[in-house]
């Protein structure tokens, strides 16, 4: 191993706990070991216990599943009324601690105004009859009930209710019960969900969103009351030798509803600025807590605590380590943090332990790659969101994810086996065949590798002379070296195949010449056309990123989907002045986008005032410029040195499905890197 990462293999400790090392794998929703979101209620979730054994016999030191929230989403039920699960939850403690990982229970008050309602929901809670209809199914009453009233972060017309005090009062309750079902169940801790990213105690602690006059709201104690009383509670339950971590945000980077500030803005903070979490870290300290896993932002800075590929890396980490001089309990630190810069702060006693969330995703044996010297066999996350929390939103809708994708989160985009074992898993070919697969994308190389994996011979067929396909493009902006990572990862992990032959710069023309006894067609897709005069003027989105000398000083964009928004945002870090124009009411509408990844970019570009025509189509492409015309049948001109096409792509598969010929990824309908891997899996385990 590395010297660089030796001070994340020392132990510590959170209350008498001691932890073997330094790296923490943090909460995620849908990794609860008490299931998440689902129609048959609480119940010990198997997949999500062999997500943690796995991780756990992979050198993890301390793991916090995902939030188990202390009343059943649907049908009500208190989860300290259901003792049979936490049986099986003693069992596979038993099973974790041989492994000599330590895990604390996440328990969550609930989410307030941040629940995600659905667009599917969000029509029954508006009605007051359909409302009282489902309640006893779904309460979204109970669900969206937060400090004061005020308009949900997903549905801004829907006004959540007054919590009651004595809904208080039963969480409370609840934490204590549970707790101590946790305790007797050999759960090392449990975590308070929380003072953190603008979730249910997150609100009544933030004045901007608590308006009681109650005992619970009001001035600072009153506001931070709610947590104060509900690790008390866990303590005269459960023992003050038993830990109780409290997921923290250090600020809440807010300027407004539904608006966050960008890293290095000077802004007015409307949530919890630095000033006030010097003196509340210390509070809850002395209130109980044992332990701070902190980072920043809220539901309307949601980037922050769900950091997309356009926020730095480390990017909560000053913060944080600012917060710790402030306390005497350990503190932890989330938020694209980088082994070797964590490293380095735990060895300069910035921080204690090191978070690391959705890498445990991508890659389960990451940690052991590090021990063992492998660091470039690792699989790197690169925040696209797209399996583990694609919850999407834009003007005028809802969480408009798919109600499925919402009750299966934390998957991920890159390793399909994440959270659904049973149904993508490599079992053996019950007969070797010959395949070729015609497409060096990263769909192509993933159906490669596990039809490799199963036995069969492969032949891959690649036009250019790189692998990669359209990903060398999308992978080409400053702020995705993950991306680029991960192209460098493939190149490297498909050559260790002894299966797999690659033939670079072959075009397939005649698919009956490969003798192949299966095909597997992944080429990809190409760019949509427009019908607008002067077209031809224009360069293509995929140009543009591969060349970006292509651009001038003043760029128009036309297309405000998720690749038109990257470029803009690239253009203007490389201080160009950069212009979108989209059709539809707001910018990436695309329904599997997530709100921290679209939020980020939308924000960015108000705060740093690049123009943005919405509702608007171009009708004309000049030497110097455009016209657009708006909903109102108006017309502007606007001035342009280079404008870019980013108008969406169709497939352009090489031969059709056929009994023999199987078509992958953008090749049989355009999507993004989780439909193209999934796909390819979804073909290549039938084989």
């Amino acid at each position: 191993m590395d010297s660089k990462y030796e001070s994340l293999f020392t132990p510590w400790k959170i209350g008498n706990v001691e932890i073997k090392n330094r790296i923490v794998m943090c909460p995620m929703g849908g990794t609860s070991l008490f299931g998440w979101f689902e129609l048959g209620g609480c119940h010990f979730d198997k997949e999500a216990a062999k997500l943690f054994l796995e991780r756990a016999n992979n050198n993890v030191g301390l793991i916090i599943p995902g939030i188990a929230p202390l009343r059943d989403t649907f049908w009500g039920k208190w989860l300290w009324q259901n003792p049979k699960m936490f049986e099986e939850l003693k069992e596979f403690m038993d099973e974790i601690h041989k492994t000599g990982a330590k895990l604390f229970v996440q328990l969550t008050a609930g989410m307030g105004r941040s629940w995600a309602i659905t667009e599917l929901v969000a029509p029954l809670h508006r009605n007051k009859f359909t409302r009282a209809l489902v309640k006893p199914i779904l309460d979204t009453s109970h669900e969206l009930a937060s400090p004061s009233p005020q308009p949900s972060r997903w549905a801004p017309d829907i006004i959540c209710p007054e919590m009651t005090k004595e809904q208080i009062h039963e969480i409370i309750e609840a934490f204590a019960k549970t707790a101590k079902l946790c305790r007797d169940a050999g759960v090392d801790g449990v975590e308070v969900h929380a003072v953190h990213e603008g979730y249910l105690l997150d609100q009544f602690a933030i004045e901007f969103f608590n308006k009681r006059t109650d005992e619970y709201g009001g001035n600072f104690e009153n506001r931070y009351r709610f947590a104060v009383e509900v690790v008390k509670a866990i303590k005269e339950s459960c023992g003050n030798d038993f830990p109780v971590s409290l997921r923290y945000s250090v600020e809440s980077k807010m300027k407004g509803f539904c608006e966050g500030a960008m890293p290095g803005e000077e802004y007015t903070e409307v949530g919890r600025n630095m000033e006030e979490s010097e003196k509340a870290a210390k509070y809850l300290q002395d209130a109980g807590y044992d332990m701070l896993n902190a980072d920043n932002g809220t539901y309307d800075s949601w980037y922050w605590a769900h950091p997309p590929m356009y926020m730095p890396q480390n990017c909560n980490l000053e913060d944080v380590a600012h917060i710790k001089k402030f306390v005497d309990i350990p503190v932890v630190c989330a938020g694209r943090m980088e082994p070797d810069v964590g490293a380095q702060a735990v060895r300069d006693g910035k921080i204690d332990g090191v978070g690391v969330a959705r890498q445990f995703l991508t890659d389960p044996e990451w940690i052991t790659k590090i021990i063992e010297d492998r660091i470039e066999e690792i699989k790197p996350c690169i925040c696209c969101h797209a399996g583990c929390f694609n919850f999407s939103s834009s003007k005028g809708h809802a969480n408009t994810q798919d109600l499925l994708d919402t009750m299966g989160l934390s998957r991920c985009a890159l390793n399909p086996k994440t959270m659904q074992s049973k149904k993508y898993q490599i079992k053996p070919a019950k007969k070797a065949k010959k395949i070729a697969v015609i497409g060096g994308g990263i769909g192509g190389m993933e159906a490669a590798m596990v039809c490799a994996q199963r036995g069969h011979k492969v032949d891959l067929y690649e036009k250019s002379d790189k692998l990669g396909g359209v990903f060398i493009a999308a992978a080409a902006p400053s702020y995705k070296e993950k991306d680029r990572d991960l192209i460098a990862w493939y190149n490297r992990e498909i050559k260790r195949y002894d299966a797999i032959t690659i033939h670079m710069n072959t075009e397939v023309k005649d698919i009956a010449s490969l003798g192949a006894d299966e095909v597997i067609v992944a080429t990809g897709s190409i760019a949509n056309k427009i019908p607008v005069k002067g077209a031809e003027k224009a360069i293509e989105a995929v140009d543009f990123l591969l060349d970006n000398s292509l651009a001038g000083d003043k760029v128009v964009v036309v297309g405000g989907g998720l690749t038109g928004c990257e470029i803009a945002y690239e253009l203007y870090l490389q201080g160009k002045k950069p212009v979108i124009v989209e059709m539809q009411d707001d910018l990436i509408t695309t329904p599997g986008v997530a709100l921290a990844n679209t939020s980020y970019l939308r924000d960015f570009f108000k705060t740093n005032k690049v123009p943005v025509y919405l509702e608007s189509r171009t009708t004309e492409i000049r030497d110097n410029g455009v016209t657009i015309m708006d909903k109102d049948g108006q017309t502007i001109d606007v001035e342009a040195d280079t404008v870019i096409l980013s108008v969406g792509y169709k497939p352009a598969p090489v031969a059709e499905k056929a009994k023999h010929v199987h078509v992958i990824g953008d090749a049989n309908k355009v999507g993004n890197l989780r439909t193209v891997i999934w796909g390819a899996w979804d073909v290549a385990m039938k084989l």
